[in-house]
């Protein structure tokens, strides 16, 4: 299961959404965002899926690829529909039992919901796919360059979250050795109850936050061996600039976003 966690990977290509500058693919997401949280109809969700799936398309993944990494998320997705379904009030009662009243406003808004999440995993997973770490930290970098000149440590943060992201899949990696190791000792991961679940993640976790800790050690040890002292005098070996085919793709992000909004009133 933890092979099918696909964000924070990178899988280089010659697509079209591949070459993007990191800019505009950051951008984008974040507007994809925007567009799922402003989407109020499932016209506008279908719209937003319809999306993705072009997209998802033209990098060469498929969408079959993507709906892989949902997987691990499932429970998360479950959770998430039940708690709103049984504690959203308001609207017409459809089903009443003695505590656990379910109306029709409570069963849409978990829909929504659970919809949402799938939708924010679809679109972030083609951000770390086609953008490799290098260019995701330049492209969060030059965002944030403006703000800079106000003391807003742009390099650090941008050096921050490429580092969070490119270790997703080492952990990941790291995870499933461990729990193989752990199971070839006679741990039992799958079965009994959420409970008993829960206290057999207890022998997985600890070495995961032990070798978490230590490869955070080594590698800034490694930073400092080579002289890192942040972004000051550094250059660049790829500058980044904007073709094309950016205002193309922010064009169709912007499109996208209007006529979302534009099925805000329908079913």
């Amino acid at each position: 299961m933890l092979k099918n966690v696909t964000l924070g990977q990178f899988f280089p290509g010659n697509s079209v959404i591949h070459k993007l500058d990191p800019r505009t693919k950051l951008l984008m997401t974040v507007g994809l965002i925007a567009a799922v949280f402003m989407a109020g109809s499932f016209t506008g969700y279908v719209l937003v899926f319809a999306y993705i799936f072009m997209a998802a398309s033209i990098t060469g993944f498929g969408i079959r690829f993507l709906v892989r990494g949902i997987k691990p998320i499932l429970t998360i997705v479950g959770i998430t529909f039940f708690l709103n379904m049984f504690f959203t009030s308001g609207g017409e009662a459809l089903i009443e039992w003695k505590f656990i009243r379910i109306t029709d406003v409570g069963l849409k808004n978990a829909a929504y919901m659970a919809i949402r999440l799938v939708l924010l995993v679809l679109g972030t997973q083609l951000l770390t796919l086609t953008t490799s770490p290098i260019a995701l930290t330049d492209g969060i970098e030059r965002l944030f360059h403006p703000l800079a000149k106000i003391g807003f440590p742009a390099h650090e943060l941008a050096m921050l979250m490429s580092i969070a992201l490119r270790f997703i899949p080492t952990l990941l990696e790291e995870a499933d050795k461990i729990m193989r190791a752990q199971m070839a000792r006679g741990a039992d991961f799958e079965s009994g109850n959420l409970l008993n679940r829960a206290k057999a993640m207890v022998p997985l976790m600890v070495p995961l936050f032990v070798s978490a800790f230590r490869r955070a050690d080594e590698l800034a040890l490694a930073m400092e061996a080579r002289c890192y002292r942040g972004g000051a005098g550094r250059t660049r070996m790829k500058v980044l600039k904007y073709a094309r085919i950016d205002l193309y793709a922010a064009g169709s992000m912007l499109l996208l976003f209007a006529v979302v909004l534009a099925t805000r009133g329908l079913i």
